[in-house]
Parts: structure tokens; sequence; C-alpha cells
């Protein structure tokens, strides 16, 4: 199963489809253009049934193989939406819209979908379903969770789910992998320090809440060196530090802490959220200041199955040869939410020495599409075997 052969002859096509979509980005669930033009797409494929407004912008279609005695169903999953930075790169198909940029590659990922469907939708060798998934929503928005909430797994009775992303600095087409927890919870934190504000020429009449903010900065720091088992991956970040007064010679009122933690397991996920919880409100008791804390749930552990994190490395070894063991990511997928619902995996491809995701100069490398569409479509003909 290397490259297939329609995807070398549809990929002036395909690429079509991604720079018109990158030209065209859309952000959030604000995805009307483009789910418009997918759901066109699909329905001149001769799809059997395409559904929009899934998960409020998503688009879902289903193609049904020669014949049906396993009553199996292969999801397949891509994000539509693109990220709010202004572009960079000075192509000729750059972005229409200011402010908006396809800077994470969901154009490509949305063009390669389509070409497997295309494909799947032509060729019909494989004994099941086939349902294939354009999801809005992937930056922050929780577009996976929307869609699952709309009874994406139960309607279409899907048994197993799979999503690419591609991966700035591998090899061009080429996979890799890994099971388990593989990209990490992304919950976000607010902390606000109250005191009691005052001249800076008197801090003792006050309580100077930038005092206590600060040894709440240092002491979250002990969550990932002090708490956590030194084996497990977290990450403390605080990112904002903001006084509500900036005076030279004004002791605050309060201070705000703003921040992120990641995680790769539900277990240290939970424990590192009640350590900031408890370090915060003790540190800012000890001089006599008040922390209200809130904390904001963000994706959870994505987790890839066992064995179907085999299947996929399988099928990638197929097309390219190779699938490498892929490594731990820190950033965030919504994807997780997908396989919470389902068994399933997802897997990196290749996209040569371009610029990093969410960079203003980042650009999705067309030469991968024909890998990419193969894997899409090889893991619906592998798991669904023509009878």
């Amino acid at each position: 199963m290397p490259v297939k052969n329609r995807f070398a002859e549809l990929l002036p096509q395909i690429t079509e489809w991604r720079r018109d979509i990158h030209a065209n980005p859309e952000i959030l669930y604000d995805t009307h253009r483009t789910s418009a033009l997918v759901k066109e797409k699909l329905e001149a494929f001769g799809c059997d049934e395409v559904v929009e407004g899934i998960g409020r912008t998503g688009v879902v279609a289903v193609i049904r193989g020669k014949t049906n005695t396993s009553g199996r169903t292969i999801g397949l999953r891509a994000d539509m939406d693109a990220l709010p930075i202004e572009e960079a790169t000075g192509l000729d198909y750059a972005s229409k819209t200011q402010g908006a940029m396809h800077a994470c590659g969901h154009d490509g990922h949305t063009a390669m979908l389509l070409g497997a469907a295309q494909y799947l939708a032509e060729t019909r060798n494989f004994d099941g379903t086939a349902v294939v998934i354009f999801q809005p929503a992937e930056e922050g928005g929780a577009g996976a969770r929307e869609m699952c909430d709309d009874g994406l797994m139960e309607r279409w009775k899907i048994d197993e789910v799979y999503g690419l992303h591609n991966w700035p600095g591998q090899p061009v087409g080429s996979f890799s992998i890994r099971p388990g927890g593989f990209f990490a919870a992304t919950d976000q934190f607010e902390i606000v320090i109250e005191g009691k504000g005052g001249h800076a020429a008197k801090p003792q009449e006050g309580i100077d809440p930038t005092v206590a903010a600060s040894h709440v900065v240092i002491a979250l720091q002990t969550i990932a060196s002090r708490n956590v088992d030194p084996t497990e991956q977290v990450v403390v970040s605080v990112t904002s530090f903001e006084t509500s007064s900036k005076a030279f010679n004004v002791i605050p009122q309060r201070v705000s802490l703003r921040g992120t933690i990641r995680t790769l397991d539900a277990q240290v996920r939970e424990q590192a959220g009640q350590r900031l919880r408890e370090i915060a409100a003790r540190q800012a008791e000890v001089f006599g200041a008040e922390a209200k804390i809130d904390w904001l749930p963000g994706y959870p552990v994505m987790v890839n199955a066992d064995t179907e994190t085999d299947y996929a490395a399988e099928v990638a070894r197929a097309v390219a040869g190779d699938c490498a063991e892929a490594p731990l990511v820190m950033g965030g997928e919504d994807f997780a939410f997908m396989l919470e619902e389902r068994p399933g995996a997802y897997i990196l491809l290749g996209n040569g020495d371009s610029a990093p995701v969410h960079h203003p100069e980042y650009n999705f490398n067309d030469e991968a599409i024909p890998a990419g569409c193969s894997w899409l479509a090889g893991m619906v003909e592998s798991r669904l075997p023509a009878a």
C-alpha cells in the first residue's frame, strides 16, 4: 500500500483546494465558507450522505463500501479553522483576511481528507462504512467536543476514529506516532491576589500583593520539582503578572496572575490543579492577602489507544516505508475528545523544513498531500478489508 497513484493524479486539484482555503481563512466556528466548500465537494463526489451543522459548523459525510458484511464504521477527522495571526509569507495565495491565517496547516488537513473522500467514493473498495468528519474550532474552541455532544459517534455508529497533523521539522511525507498520552491537557488558571494598597513610602501600612504574588509564582514551580513524580511530565507556566496600579509610588490593591498547566496523565492533571489551589491560597495568606483562584479546564490529555496506534503505524509504514516514534507533545489537541469517546489514533505527517506552526511565516507543504491522502484512505481499506 505505497502512495496511491490516484493521489499523484489528484495532487494539482487537491493543491488548488488547499490554497483556496488558505487564502480564505476562518476562525473558530465561523468556518461558513470552508464548510460550504467542503459540503459542495462531498456532494459532487457522490457521498451517500452529507450533513452540515454538526458541532455548529462541522460537516460529516458517509461513504459506504461495496459490501457491509463487517457492519463496522471507521471515522476520519480533519480540522478546518485558522488562527488570529497576520500572515507574513508573501505567497500569491496568502490570506485575504486581515488578522487571520492558516498558520497550523488545517487547510492542508481539510484538503487531504477531501482528497481521500473523493478516492473512497470512487473506489469503495472496502467492507463497511467510512465517515469523514470536518471539524471547526480546534484552535481553542473545542469543536471536537461540540461535534461529540451533537451525537457524532452514536448517530453514525463510529467504531474507530483517526486523525493526523502535519509536523514541521519532520521529513516531508514521513510519519511518526506513539501510543498512550501523546498531546497534553491544556488547563489554564487565573489567580487574583487581593491586598491593601497604599503609599509606596509606607509599606507597613498596607498589605503588598506584589510581594505575595511573587512568592506564589516561585512556589508554583515546586509542583513540578517537588510534588509530581519526576518520571511524569508537567509544565507550570505563569504567563501574565499584572498589578492594579502602574504608578511608581503606589502599592497596588491587587495583582492578577494568569498561566497554564500542561500534563500528560489524568491523575497528574488532577494533582497539579489541586496543588495550584493550595499553594496560591496559603502563600497569599502568609502575607495577609487573599487569593481568588479560577481553574479553567482545557482540552484533556490526548491518548492514542495501543491497538489502534499499531494499526495506524502499519498503514504509515506501508505508505512511507517507515513510521518513527513521535515525541511527547506538551501542546494540546482537541481530537482528545473524540478519542475519549472511541478508540483510535492520531499520527504526525512530516511537513519538511518549514517555519513552525502558529508562526506568521508557516505554510503547509503541498508535497505531503499524496502521503497524507494515502494514509487516510489506507486506514479505511486496511481496517475494513474488502470481503
